[in-house]
């Protein structure tokens, strides 16, 4: 008996109506924006800004967050999969037979939503967005938005990789030992790493870390700083985590020098946090 292990058998849907369903993965999306939107706010006070930006704030960031961690995962881990079939990266159907029509409307199609996201794709598209974001809407400079959102972005984190925790996905390897947890709708019989929980975790110590330097401290009038922490903390402990993951992609478990597709991805994001976090910051008032 695992008297240290725990048996996951936790159904991803909390409810399904006419073949659309609601998932544990989708509720954790929406509460990081309501909480991230509510301490934004807060953030936005401090900063003398009005609330009213807040509104393409939250469209910038999560239109390119979705686009982003979409196209990451197409482009950086499953681009086999969709070379031949382009339209499965964003329609939400699949066609399968005998499947029940979606509220009586679609016949042989299966409602599937969009499942497949990759964080490191939208670490590429929410900075890019958040140039625009800031050049039209604060006319502040970029790493002024970048320094607060990155704020945002781990608590989000903690509760994108809790939903992946309740998905039975993204998990560890195999711990060897009594430890650990048993995804048994994942087809698991052992004991594995829940890399899912290490990494929520973790990204919410460094909201913690990073709420408290921005409240403090003087950190936020050196642009770029806080940014950099977090892009150092964030990919720094994805990268280590990475080694007791189960590869994403299977034949890239030693992609370069032993590194899988994750840990190679996050290597130049921890190089940008150095470069912020060391080089001679313009100071705000």
């Amino acid at each position: 008996m695992n008297f240290l292990a725990i048996t996951w058998n936790q159904n991803p849907e909390i409810f399904n109506i006419g073949g659309f369903s609601v998932r544990w993965y989708s509720l954790m999306f929406v509460i990081a924006f309501i909480l991230g939107t509510h301490l934004m706010k807060k953030i936005y006070t401090e900063d003398n800004i009005s609330h009213d930006k807040m509104d393409p704030l939250f469209m910038y960031t999560f239109i390119s967050m979705l686009v982003g961690m979409r196209l990451g995962e197409v482009f950086f881990y499953s681009w086999p999969d969709y070379q031949d079939n382009l339209w499965k990266i964003i329609l939400p159907f699949e066609k399968r037979e005998g499947a029940e029509a979606f509220f009586g409307l679609i016949k042989g199609w299966k409602f599937t939503g969009i499942s497949g996201f990759a964080s490191h794709g939208a670490a590429v598209a929410i900075p890019i967005a958040l140039y625009f974001y800031a050049k039209k809407h604060l006319q502040k400079s970029w790493l002024f938005i970048l320094d607060r959102m990155g704020i945002m972005v781990a608590l989000a984190g903690f509760f994108i990789r809790m939903g992946n925790f309740f998905n039975s996905e993204i998990y560890g390897k195999p711990t060897g030992t009594s430890f650990g947890v048993i995804f048994k709708r994942a087809g698991e019989k052992y004991p594995v790493h829940p890399t899912q929980l290490y990494e929520a975790f973790s990204y919410l110590i460094l909201f913690f870390i990073l709420w408290r330097l921005y409240w403090k401290t003087d950190k936020k009038k050196k642009e770029g700083y806080l940014f950099g922490v977090f892009m150092i903390a964030l990919w720094s402990l994805r990268f280590f985590i990475e080694f007791l993951k189960k590869p994403q992609v299977d034949t890239r478990e030693d992609w370069i020098f032993m590194f899988n597709t994750g840990q190679v991805l996050s290597i130049p994001l921890i190089l940008i946090g150095v470069w912020l976090m060391f080089r001679k910051p313009k100071t705000t008032s």
